[in-house]
């Protein structure tokens, strides 16, 4: 095996372990409302969660040729495939850390960001592709808004319809609607998030010449590589983040969850069919935010709330800082 190959190997074992690491740091997110409300028990909803991941990452492969791409060409990198190393590890060691704390970080923020910062590094600021990459970041920036306002509006509309219903009516009803809204929304987590991860795996076939380019049809095998990591990961779980989710922002019934997940869930899958890749854990914070502010804005934990907003803002600027170092020490050692 010629060293090119090596470092393609490489590249797609940490690939396969973004995605497992981003099974338990980001689909704890998906699940942690109806965890929460008790509408399933963590194992059942964790199985749900892991089979969902795997039919959504087979569904779908245009966000992974938007990854790979609109941020950087992989055929104009003079060292495109220590980029990909110095990327995937930086998003690596910022999705372990934010799990550790149970702080709900966007491992999209992260990929994204890294990438960014080992192009950066690479080529210059002229390596980036300001057009896919401006078009990435409104994505990421617009998506949270738009889920909190669909969460605002589908849980102030809810409030009035249900109004003179019996709360126990009522949670008994939405707690079986969550079971369906969870495994939506962890289907649409898939669509969008095992694709990124697909993105960069085809971006080190082109950088390595195996691929022609980016247009190619994305080998089955990288399809299920990424799609049984991402389930194997959710399997584990992500119980800091779920607590945090479920339990810190402010206190959810069955009612609140329903309308978090229809409003993430939604979010998601629309910025799949148009390719764009998202953050899964700001479209679902996001919602949970807007829901909890049409129930009562005084009952939002907005303290918690603002230290994830923070994490939000400095996730890319912080991984494209990691990811140019780790650049420069693998170009140090010749890698």
């Amino acid at each position: 095996m010629d060293y090119t190959m090596i470092l393609v190997v490489v590249i797609v074992a940490l690939a396969i372990g973004f995605d497992f690491i981003n099974g338990f740091h980001d689909t704890a997110n998906a699940i942690a409302t109806s965890v929460s409300t008790r509408a399933l028990s963590p194992r059942i909803a964790i199985i749900l969660a892991a089979v969902m991941n795997l039919l959504g990452a087979l569904s779908f492969t245009g966000v992974a040729k938007t990854i790979g791409k609109d941020i950087a060409n992989p055929l104009q990198l003079e060292h495109g495939l220590t980029v990909l190393i110095a990327t995937l590890i930086s998003a690596i060691a910022w999705n372990l850390i934010t799990w550790w704390f149970g702080i709900p970080s966007s491992s999209s923020h992260a990929l994204i960001g890294a990438l960014a910062g080992s192009v950066i590094a690479s080529e210059g600021f002229e390596g980036l592709q300001y057009g896919g990459f401006s078009k990435i970041v409104m994505g990421l920036v617009f998506s949270p808004i738009i889920a909190f306002i669909v969460g605002f509006i589908i849980m102030y509309i809810l409030k009035i319809v249900l109004a003179n219903m019996s709360p126990h009516k009522i949670n008994k009803g939405f707690r079986w609607g969550q079971r369906i809204t969870a495994m939506w929304q962890s289907y649409a987590h898939g669509t969008n998030d095992a694709q990124k991860a697909m993105g960069i795996m085809m971006m080190a076939l082109v950088a390595a010449n195996i691929e022609t380019d980016m247009d190619q049809p994305i080998p089955l095998w990288v399809k299920l590589s990424a799609a049984i990591a991402m389930a194997l990961g959710t399997s584990i779980g992500g119980w800091k983040i779920i607590k945090t989710m479920g339990t810190k922002i402010f206190k959810i019934e069955p009612v609140n969850g329903f309308a978090a997940d229809v409003s993430a869930a939604g979010v998601i899958q629309v910025a799949t069919l148009m390719h764009f890749p998202i953050s899964t854990t700001h479209s679902i914070t996001s919602s949970i935010l807007g829901v909890g502010a049409a129930k009562k804005f005084s009952s939002v934990n907005w303290s918690i709330a603002g230290r994830i907003v923070i994490t939000w803002f400095i996730t890319i600027p912080a991984v494209a800082l990691l990811s140019t170092l780790i650049f420069y020490v693998l170009r140090l050692l010749n890698v």
